[in-house]
């Protein structure tokens, strides 16, 4: 019974991060619609902009990563996927702007 406790604890600990999980992927995809990243940005293929997985991709295991494109978000940019620049995003936010960066760097899971 003893060994049964630990287990059943830490199981019920990855059940409620997964659920938290899949509320910021829900709540990040909610706000990809409302500011108009996905009229640029699919998470499987490039559009006007590159597809978010590419992004993830591109990205992967850069520790500046969020800090970065968070600031590219923010300010627009151009030149590292193309001709056609992003425009600046301020009226996002700081906070849900690191929202969206870090789904996009998790692959924009829509569950």
């Amino acid at each position: 019974m003893k060994k049964i406790v630990p287990l059943i604890l830490s199981a019920t600990f990855l059940l409620i991060a997964e659920g938290v999980r899949a509320q910021d992927n829900a709540g990040a995809l909610k706000l990809a619609g409302q500011y108009g990243c996905t009229s640029c940005h699919n998470a499987e293929v490039k559009l006007v902009g590159p597809a978010f997985k590419s992004v993830a991709e591109k990205y992967a295991g850069q520790t500046d990563a969020v800090d970065m494109l968070v600031t590219k978000v923010t300010n627009g940019g151009s030149g590292n996927w193309g001709r056609i620049p992003m425009p600046a995003h301020p009226q996002v936010g700081a906070e849900n702007t690191k929202a969206l960066v870090e789904w996009v760097l998790r692959g924009a899971p829509s569950k």
